[in-house]
């Protein structure tokens, strides 16, 4: 038996302004994926059932390019999870990386030596299988490195960079430059409390939304581009630990992506009763449903706060652990 497990993720500053070149920050949260792997009796199964690639797109294509293609056996799965489904905290891209790690140490690869870089980049090209060719690396980069993660079409010197990841989408060969973030220990007073409305983020309409309001007003780019302006202002309230900072600058971003359409009632209800007792709050992702964030000292009273408003909460630190290992097989199930 292997045990792989990945966390989610939420992006902090940047969502929607990613789409048009400007930067991106996620963090990766403690709720987690963890996908068990054993040798199957009789075919790949899935939680108990036959294992289904039109129901398990993103697997199917993990499976493809690490093991099935290879001649490896039939394995057994069975996957829990700590995240709100269909919410936008990067379930899929968990699942993806987890299953990567789990599949190159059935095949041998040491616990300790996992090749993140290799594992982000199968995870990157399942979700890109699986959602008609078009991903970005945001989501599977996180969940893979763990802490905080910042994206740029290019490579900036506030962030420690790792590796670059591109894709050809519609055509266009798109590029991304994934970096690190060295959270300082002084931010680990604080908390994310994380508030799910209970309806998923439809990513696809907002995308579609933000891209109709910047075509009819293309004015409206000065917006994306304040958002890139306040996103590299929290990057370096990350690397300097400055908490308050942060704060004005997740509010800031709330702001201007209210301004966009991506928000909600919901969702401006839950920040609205968090602020109070946190340092900042907003939406998280594409927006008309799914999750907001608030950074708070005070992680149960702002936790409660959004409760009352009606959402549902988890409670992180700021920047989890990545991919890992949980349990090692005593010899690899498969060595080819």
């Amino acid at each position: 038996m292997v045990v792989a497990s990945a966390p989610g993720k939420c992006i902090l500053f940047g969502e929607h302004a990613v789409v048009y070149g400007q930067p991106a920050v996620a963090v990766a949260i403690d709720a987690r994926v963890e996908l068990t792997i054993e040798l199957a009796e009789s075919g790949w199964s899935i939680d108990g059932m036959s294992f289904d690639k039109t129901r398990h797109p993103h697997m199917d294509s993990v499976r493809k390019r690490l093991w099935s293609n290879d001649g490896g056996p039939a394995l057994d799965l069975q996957v829990s999870s700590d995240l709100f489904g269909a919410a936008g905290l990067g379930s899929s891209a968990a699942i993806c990386s987890a299953f990567a790690a789990g599949l190159l140490h059935c095949r041998g690869t040491d616990s300790g030596a996992l090749p993140y870089s290799g594992i982000a980049t199968t995870a990157h090209l399942a979700e890109a299988d699986a959602q008609g060719g078009r991903a970005s690396p945001t989501d599977t980069s996180t969940v893979t490195l763990g802490g905080a993660i910042y994206v740029s079409n290019q490579k900036e010197s506030i962030a420690d960079w790792q590796f670059s990841r591109d894709l050809r989408i519609d055509g266009e060969l798109r590029s991304w430059e994934i970096h690190c973030i060295d959270l300082p220990e002084s931010l680990s007073e604080a908390s994310l409390v994380i508030g799910f409305t209970g309806r998923p983020g439809p990513t696809g309409e907002m995308v579609a939304k933000v891209a109709d309001l910047l075509k009819n007003e293309p004015e409206r780019m000065t917006d994306i581009e304040r958002i890139g302006h306040v996103t590299r202002a929290g990057v370096t309230a990350l690397n300097l630990g400055n908490l308050e900072a942060i704060g004005i600058a997740m509010n800031e971003c709330h702001r201007l992506l209210q301004g966009l359409g991506v928000s909600d009632p919901d969702l401006d209800r839950m920040v609205d009763a968090a602020l109070p007792s946190s340092l900042g709050a907003k939406m998280t992702g594409a927006g008309g449903g799914g999750c907001m964030i608030a950074l708070t000292l005070e992680p149960r009273r702002t936790a409660e706060a959004i409760e009352l408003a009606g959402g549902r909460t988890l409670v992180s630190s700021l920047g989890a652990p990545g991919v890992r290992i949980e349990k090692s097989a005593d010899v690899p199930i498969w060595n080819s």
